[in-house]
């Protein structure tokens, strides 16, 4: 199973009879499920059918459903009743006519009503709700495509970015600046810096040796990287709808990154925790696209 993004547009639009159909839906980033929907009036039932199918398919994103409805002016339809106007006309000659009295022509027999039957084309209603329900399974299918597709490209950045967080912890892990030796010759310098400063006091010693022997630490911070990689790669591997829990690894990341950074006591250890914060921003800001 792949991740889904929470970001996608969809349209289906035709006729039914005179009757000119649409419908859009569109869904953006949300905290959880919500669907709107906008329907003309009397249409409130194939609304809340649609409704429906978009709750069950999608599980996070902030969704707008909306059905447009129009009467195309179609040109009526004029049927002559055949049989009638024949029997009139049949009629007419054999009825003696008085004195000044002409015939009745064809446009006089055409005017008598039901000899000319106009009829108006109008849409039945219950072909056009099954017209408008098959098009909103449609309309729904193509939105979940379209959030797989471009789940599936998310996927791809989001593990690049895994990859090179990957690659800066493993840095921070090699820094020489975290060897035995490097810390000692830190301390050794501090130590050197009090005694010429004339203010040696072995109290003061020993709390600046443990303070700088804690903040060159970063063992626990980069076991827990490591712990938040390899599960968000978990995550991005099983699929579904994991984007809050990869959001909560991101903020979990954030953190790590910046208690190494606060923690680094050399330069280039420094700037492998600002590299590692700048892609863990990033990533952070991709999964607050999935759904």
């Amino acid at each position: 199973m792949s991740i889904a993004s929470m970001t996608g547009f969809a349209r289906e639009a035709g006729f039914t009879g005179p009757a000119h159909w649409a419908w859009e839906l569109k869904s953006v980033n949300g905290r959880g499920l919500e669907v709107r929907v906008r329907v003309p009036a009397g249409l409130d039932s194939i609304g809340e059918e649609a409704r429906t199918l978009v709750q069950k398919r999608l599980g996070r994103g902030t969704c707008h459903l909306t059905l447009t409805l129009s009467r195309a002016e179609a040109a009526p339809r004029v049927r002559i009743n055949e049989a009638l106007l024949a029997s009139l006309a049949e009629a007419v000659t054999r009825v003696p006519m008085p004195l000044g009295i002409t015939l009745p022509s064809v446009d006089g027999l055409l005017g008598i009503r039901g000899v000319v039957e106009v009829d108006e084309e109008t849409a039945d209603d219950e072909a056009l709700r099954h017209d408008l329900a098959a098009a909103a399974a449609r309309l729904v299918d193509s939105l979940v495509e379209g959030r797989r597709a471009e789940g599936r490209a998310l996927a791809d950045i989001v593990g690049g970015q895994l990859v090179a967080m990957a690659d800066h912890v493993e840095a921070a892990e090699a820094c020489p600046a975290r060897r035995p030796e490097a810390v000692k010759a830190r301390l050794s310098a501090q130590v050197a810096g009090l005694i010429e400063a004339g203010s040696l006091d072995q109290a003061r010693l020993h709390q600046e040796a443990v303070l700088l022997a804690a903040r060159a630490d970063v063992r626990e911070e980069i076991d827990r990287l490591r712990a938040h990689l390899s599960a968000a790669r978990d995550l991005l591997a099983a699929g579904g709808a994991v984007g809050r829990r990869l959001d909560f690894l991101a903020q979990e990341l954030g953190r790590e990154a910046n208690t190494l950074c606060a923690k680094a006591n050399d330069v280039s250890l420094s700037r492998i925790g600002l590299d590692l914060k700048a892609v863990v921003e990033q990533f952070r800001e991709q999964v607050q696209n999935v759904e």
